[in-house]
C-alpha cells in the first residue's frame, strides 16, 4: 500500500514507517513544515520515500493521512485528487483541543468519508467529530533499550518551547520542582529558561540533543518529571518509561492510563509530586525498582508491533 503523509511528528512517524507499506513523504526546497521529507535525526527504513509535489502528481496513492487542517488542500493540489472523494483519507489527531473545550468541532467533521483517528481515548472524548467515524490507535514506541543508570541525582524534563507554551507545559511549575531536586530540561527553544524563571543555573540546566543522544542523557538522570497540564499523551513520557526511568507526572489527560500504580507517582497535588521527586533522588534503589515497573508497563501497552497491527487493520478497512 502507498500511503501519503507529511512528516509532522518525528517520534510518531518513526514508529509508523516501520510498517510494511511504502510511505510517501512530501519534500520541498528548504525542508519547511510542509516538506520535511525523511527524518534527518532518526534512522528510517527505505520504505519511507521522499517525493516532490511534481512527482506526487503522477503517483498512485492508496491512502492519504492528514494531520493538519491545510493538508487536505495540499493533497488536492499536489495529487490532483480530493481526499475523501477521489482517494481514501484518514485524519490523525495528535493533540487535545486548545479552545472552546469541550465544544471544539474537529476539522475532520467537514471532510467527506473521513475517519478520524485519535492517539488517546481522552482526546476522542474531548473533540467533537460531528458525524465522522472515530477510533483510537494508541501510541507505539520503539524500544530504546533499558538504558537507565540514574547516576545523576537530578530530574529530567522534556519540553519543546517551554517559554512560548507556558502553562500548557507546566513551565510555571518548574521552580516548585526545582526546590525538590535540580532539573535538566531537554528540548528545543529552552535558551534563557532559567533566567526567565529566576532560577540559578545549577538548579535548572537546558540542553537540545538529537534523539539517540537524548535517550542516553535522560537515562543518567534519577527520574523523569512530566509537568504538562494540557496536552496529548507525551511520547517523551513513554520513552522515559521504556528507558527504565521512574516517572513523576501530573494526573491530567491520559497520564493515569499510561502510568499504572508502581510505575511512578501521578497526582494533581504539586506537593505530593515534589515529595516523590525528593524520594527518588534520595533512594536510588527504590528509583531503579520503580523504573523497572515503568518499563514493563510501557512495553506491555505501547509496543510498536501492536501499534503497527492496529494501523494495518484500519488501513485495510478504509481502503476497501
Amino acid at each position: 500500500m502507498r500511503i501519503l503523509l507529511w512528516h509532522v511528528h518525528g517520534s510518531w512517524t518513526t514508529s509508523f514507517v516501520q510498517g510494511p507499506h511504502t510511505y510517501l513523504l512530501p519534500v520541498l526546497p528548504g525542508r519547511g513544515e510542509d516538506g520535511r521529507g525523511r527524518a534527518r535525526t532518526w534512522d528510517w527504513p527505505p520504505g519511507a520515500v521522499e517525493l516532490t509535489p511534481e512527482q506526487l502528481r503522477g503517483t498512485d496513492v492508496d491512502l492519504v493521512i492528514l494531520q493538519r487542517p491545510h493538508e487536505a488542500e495540499l493533497a488536492t493540489r499536489w495529487l490532483g485528487r480530493r481526499p475523501g472523494r477521489d482517494v481514501p483519507v484518514v485524519y490523525l489527531e495528535h493533540s487535545t483541543p486548545l479552545r472552546d473545550v469541550p465544544d471544539t468541532v474537529h476539522p475532520a467533521a467537514r471532510i467527506p468519508n473521513c475517519t478520524l483517528v485519535h492517539v488517546t481515548h481522552f482526546n476522542r472524548l474531548f473533540w467533537d467529530a460531528g458525524r465522522a467515524p472515530t477510533t483510537v490507535i494508541e501510541h507505539g514506541v520503539l524500544d530504546p533499550g533499558p538504558l537507565y543508570t540514574g547516576t545523576e541525582a537530578r530530574a529530567a524534563v522534556a519540553i519543546n518551547e517551554p517559554l512560548r507554551r507556558g502553562r500548557v507545559t507546566g513551565t510555571d511549575l518548574l521552580p516548585h520542582f526545582a526546590s525538590a531536586a535540580p532539573l535538566d530540561v531537554f528540548g528545543m527553544g529552552t535558551d534563557g529558561l532559567a533566567e526567565h524563571l529566576g532560577l540559578p543555573g545549577e538548579r535548572l540546566r537546558t540542553r537540545e540533543l538529537q534523539q539517540q543522544e537524548l535517550h542516553r542523557a535522560m537515562a543518567t538522570r534519577r527520574l523523569y518529571l512530566h509537568p504538562f497540564r494540557w496536552t496529548s499523551l507525551g511520547l517523551a513520557l513513554l520513552e522515559a518509561m521504556y528507558l527504565g526511568m521512574p516517572v513523576v507526572a501530573l494526573d491530567t489527560t491520559e497520564t493515569a492510563e499510561a502510568v499504572p500504580p508502581g510505575a511512578g507517582v501521578v497526582s494533581n497535588r504539586p506537593d505530593v509530586l515534589a515529595e516523590a521527586v525528593r524520594t527518588f533522588v534520595a533512594e536510588p534503589e527504590h528509583a531503579r525498582a520503580v523504573g523497572a515497573e515503568a518499563r514493563a508497563a510501557v512495553s506491555a501497552r505501547y509496543g510498536v508491533d501492536r501499534f503497527l497491527d492496529d494501523w494495518d487493520r484500519l488501513t485495510k478497512e478504509v481502503t476497501r
